[in-house]
């Protein structure tokens, strides 16, 4: 039977009088892949920070034993230097510093004060060989893919003798085949290193594939722990988590398509970065009120780089084409045009392009609807609470009350907090760009029916993700884009992800934009 590197035991911890987590326990053997799942809000995160001094000893109750001694981490660097190490979702880079100094950063190899470059730069091309980062150590970081920059955060692992590794969803922001070199990776350092690693990830299929054991939080407690023996599927791990059986993991909808609602022409984007570099190459397609229209592609296809730059303009330069709302030709010059002709944009980055965490949901949801509380330049506070509590209690953000913090929701209800803002908007035309990335199975859910009500009500909604599944199973229509162009259309009855995959591949890089 395998040693147990870490024990926690009745691990309690409360923020202003509620409890984050309550009596928590998690063994995790030695040598092994401790997978930590649970809904957005179960206190994963809280508990690993918990774990590695990030909330000190002191500031919650229980035990921690990591290597058979009491463990009282009063900082990181006190679990640091017992070799666990944190990475967490938001990774901790200073993109303008090259590799090596990423590496090295916190903990420096000095003598005397004065740092040792060249022994610094002969270690970091061993930790970046280690991880198979082929990259010249002297590249800034901010040059890098985000793949890229989780092997750089490993690699900085490596260089503190990491023992236990926890990684906070690692993939979440990856691409499928950076995702599997990703979970290869780990495997491998594992086997060849002895290392213990704990991965929280929303996604079911990397965690069934690659962990031994599995625990389930639910409200801030431990549900059950699964050994892995290839006997569980998706579906034990989801009832766990959310308390109950999800048959269906979209919710069914029928589209009735109306009137036309958007329509893009000939729409060619240029990159404000790369000199000449065409990101969007003569697009056209047709929106419907009524309909979800997904958008299907590999990482870099153009996507995102599409959405912004037809809201309002938001990326790109030496933009050209034609948009048309209502059979009318739109002069969408800034983001205030897009938002006046009720065109409204949800970023895949919530929390670095989407919400003010450090101000409050009332503030949040009124941010581009200031108009609507104002008279005179005066707000009308009173206004902005009623309203921001109207959409808290209509799409059920859980929150202690519409004055805390963004900061402090858990991924879901800031996801939540970010369509009640443009509810409160009342927008035509929703362009969501990956809208549930980084949520559990239970937050998805509920944000894809508040989708599908939406276009239920006669909103058009044009729907981006990198899950194939997802598109597939909430869109009407698809268009397939790669490198740029738009390859292909499939409706509700042909699309599957062989077709969208077909697409792809087949295009040859000529002339084509089907729609």
């Amino acid at each position: 039977m395998s040693q147990a590197l870490l024990k926690m035991e009745k691990i309690t911890k409360a923020f202003s009088g509620v409890k984050a987590l309550n009596e928590v326990d998690l063994e995790v053997q030695k040598g092994s892949i401790h997978a930590l799942v649970g809904e957005n809000g179960a206190g994963k995160s809280t508990l690993m920070n918990v774990l590695s001094g990030v909330y000190p000893y002191g500031t919650y109750s229980g035990t921690i034993t990591y290597e058979n001694e009491i463990a009282r981490f009063r900082t990181i660097h006190d679990s640091e230097s017992k070799g666990i190490v944190i990475i967490h979702q938001e990774l901790a880079l200073i993109p303008e510093l090259s590799i090596y100094e990423n590496i090295f950063l916190g903990h420096e190899k000095s003598r005397l004060g004065i740092i040792d470059w060249n022994r610094e730069k002969e270690e970091a091309r061993y930790f970046a060989e280690e991880v198979g980062l082929q990259e010249d150590i002297y590249t800034p970081c901010k040059y890098l893919g985000v793949g890229k920059q989780q092997l750089v955060e490993i690699a900085k692992a490596l260089s503190k003798s990491v023992k236990l590794l926890i990684m906070d969803e690692p993939t979440a922001a990856l691409n499928d085949n950076d995702s599997e070199a990703l979970l290869e990776l780990i495997v491998k350092l594992r086997r060849e290193r002895g290392v213990t690693v704990i991965i929280i990830s929303h996604k079911l299929n990397e965690i069934l594939k690659v962990a031994d054991r599995i625990t389930v939080l639910r409200d801030g407690s431990t549900i059950t722990t699964m050994e892995n023996d290839g006997t569980i599927s998706q579906n034990n791990v989801i009832r766990s988590m959310v308390g109950r059986d999800m048959t269906n993991l979209y919710p069914p909808h029928t589209a009735e398509r109306r009137d036309l609602a958007l329509e893009v022409k000939n729409w060619e984007v240029y990159s404000p970065t790369v000199e000449g570099k065409k990101i969007v190459d003569r697009v056209s397609f047709k929106l419907h009120y009524g309909e979800i229209v997904g958008i299907a592609g590999l990482m870099g296809a153009g996507r995102t780089e599409l959405a912004l730059s037809l809201f309002g303009k938001a990326y790109g330069i030496n933009i050209k084409g034609e948009v048309f709302k209502d059979g009318k030709l739109l002069r969408l010059n800034c983001v205030k045009n897009a938002i006046d002709n009720g065109i409204a944009y949800i970023p895949e980055d919530r929390k670095l392009s989407g919400l003010i965490l450090d101000e409050d949901t009332v503030t949040n949801i009124s941010l581009p609807n200031l108009e609507r509380f104002s008279k005179r330049g005066v707000m009308n506070h009173a206004a902005e609470v009623r309203a921001a509590e109207r959409y808290t209690e209509e799409i059920h953000i859980k929150s202690t009350s519409v004055f805390q913090k963004t900061r402090m929701l858990s991924g879901g209800n800031q996801q939540k907090v970010l369509v009640a803002r443009w509810l409160c908007n009342n927008p035509d035309i929703l362009i969501l760009d990956e809208p549930t990335r980084g949520i559990d199975v239970g937050a998805k859910y509920e944000i894809y029916t508040i989708i599908q009500e939406l276009a239920a009500s006669g909103k058009a909604v044009l729907f981006i993700s990198s899950e194939l599944p997802e598109v597939i199973g909430m869109s009407d229509r698809v268009y397939v884009m790669n490198e740029g162009r738009f390859v292909g259309e499939l409706c509700k009855e042909d699309i599957s992800q062989e077709k969208i995959m077909q697409l792809i591949i087949e295009d040859n890089g000529g002339d084509k934009n089907e729609t």
